[in-house]
């Protein structure tokens, strides 16, 4: 059956990459209950490939935004999609996006400005992946929070058993000082641990600053000009004994290939964008009686969050190094 003459399924995600994981779940519960569909994610170009690795997506739909807006226009071509699936947000730009294709179903969260959206209504206080979860099993479609997997690639890590550290962040607010990174790298390679240190585009400078006052040699840099390739990115953080990361995509591609992690949150809680409850993932997070329980800071700051100050280089240590026993 070709593309065309299947039901097409299209999925409005377009943010970044660990955004688009927390929403495997959906993705795969999507697939399951339309297996002959042609599911196209509305997404970021520089995201197809992780989209496609997944095993849940038949092809990308580019998108561009503004910062994590939501796009003005999608370049959709042909016949109505048989479902849309708002997966972005709960408000009129989504909704109203979705809704000039034309499809048969929509399925999104209600909002009073667009009355005829007959969607559950929207909870702040609701984690990311039960949130759009909820969302599917309210309309009918079953779908479990915790099958978030995604299967390791063939290809072989270029730093099996070492410890992946991620400095970066696309917040301010959410990057930990990389002088206090450094220091968790000298103390976890005085403890004999190999340690690599990883980029998104933009980072390289940072990531650098981190290895060489940590004493490795630019070669323990992964990535910085541009992102490293996913299928490589994927098997380093599968074939690592650890990540240690701030709240960003690597972490949740920690989670999605089931490789332990140390997590350092500070202007939004763990409860709203954590980990699940697991032996593997260790979670740090140091908010003070009083403050907001869920967003007690910034998440799109420029300068690093209070709670992530908070987070001393010996909690860290410890946690990377109790993984690593």
């Amino acid at each position: 059956m070709s593309a065309d003459s299947r039901p097409q399924v299209l999925v409005l995600r377009a943010l970044g990459l660990g955004d688009l994981l927390t929403v495997v779940p959906c993705l795969r519960a999507l697939r399951r209950s339309m297996p002959d569909g042609d599911i196209v994610l509305a997404a970021p170009d520089r995201l197809a490939t992780v989209a496609v690795a997944t095993g849940l997506v038949d092809r990308v739909l580019p998108t561009t935004a503004r910062g994590r807006g939501v796009p003005t226009e999608l370049s959709w071509e042909g016949p109505p999609p048989e479902l849309a699936v708002d997966l972005q947000g709960n408000g009129p730009p989504s909704h109203l996006l979705l809704q000039r294709l034309r499809p048969r179903r929509l399925l999104a969260y209600r909002h009073v400005r667009t009355p005829d959206v007959l969607g559950p209504e929207w909870r702040d206080d609701e984690h990311e992946r039960e949130r759009w979860c909820r969302l599917l099993r309210w309309y009918g479609i079953e779908a479990d929070p915790t099958d978030l997997s995604i299967a390791a690639p063939a290809c072989v890590s270029p730093a099996p058993g070492a410890v992946v550290v991620h400095p970066g962040a696309d917040a301010g607010s959410r990057r930990w000082p990389p002088e206090r990174f450094a220091a968790v790298v000298r103390a976890l390679r005085r403890a004999g641990q190999a340690v690599v240190v990883t980029a998104g585009a933009g980072e390289g400078a940072l990531a650098r600053r981190v290895a060489s006052d940590a004493g490795l040699s630019p070669e323990a840099v992964v990535g910085g000009s541009s992102d490293v390739p996913f299928d490589q990115l994927s098997a380093l953080v599968a074939g690592a004994r650890c990540v240690l990361v701030g709240d960003t995509g690597l972490a949740h591609l920690a989670t999605a290939l089931g490789t332990r992690s140390v997590v350092l949150f500070g202007p939004v809680a763990p409860r709203l964008w954590g980990p699940p409850a697991h032996a593997k993932h260790r979670v740090l997070w140091c908010p003070r009686e009083g403050e907001d329980p869920l967003r007690p800071g910034d998440a799109h700051a420029s300068l690093p969050d209070a709670r992530l100050l908070r987070i001393s280089v010996g909690q860290v240590v410890e946690a990377v190094l109790s993984h690593c026993r």
